[in-house]
């Protein structure tokens, strides 16, 4: 069901992605000089798609990296449960081991009915 789910989502995206690549080769001209429009220093002419997929790559990039630094604070209280609940079982395991133990049973006295 994943798969089926999976081919019904991505074939139309590869399809989209395609034919916005074949719309937009024709090459501009991406300039990294703002302050001289006309002879910048630094300009290269790359296809349309490239620029635009270059943005979106970026962006996710970008996006991923601002997820993970602002999830930092559940990562560390999820470690610091995980710790806490080890030392938990550590201690439940050696109450059980205590109590079952014939060590420290106590006595236990009984009334004949004689």
């Amino acid at each position: 069901m994943k798969k089926l789910l999976a081919a019904l989502i991505l074939v139309p995206l590869a399809i989209i992605v395609v034919a916005l690549s074949v719309a937009n080769r024709h090459a501009v001209v991406l300039s990294l000089d703002p302050f001289n429009g006309e002879a910048p220093a630094v300009a290269v002419a790359v296809p349309l798609f490239v620029v635009l997929f270059a943005a979106l790559a970026i962006g996710v990039l970008l996006g991923g990296i601002g997820v993970w630094l602002g999830q930092g604070r559940w990562r560390r209280q999820a470690r610091a449960l995980k710790r806490e609940a080890t030392t938990v079982r550590r201690e439940n395991e050696a109450f059980k081991a205590a109590r079952t133990s014939p060590a420290t049973a106590l006595a236990v006295s009984r009334r004949d009915a004689a």
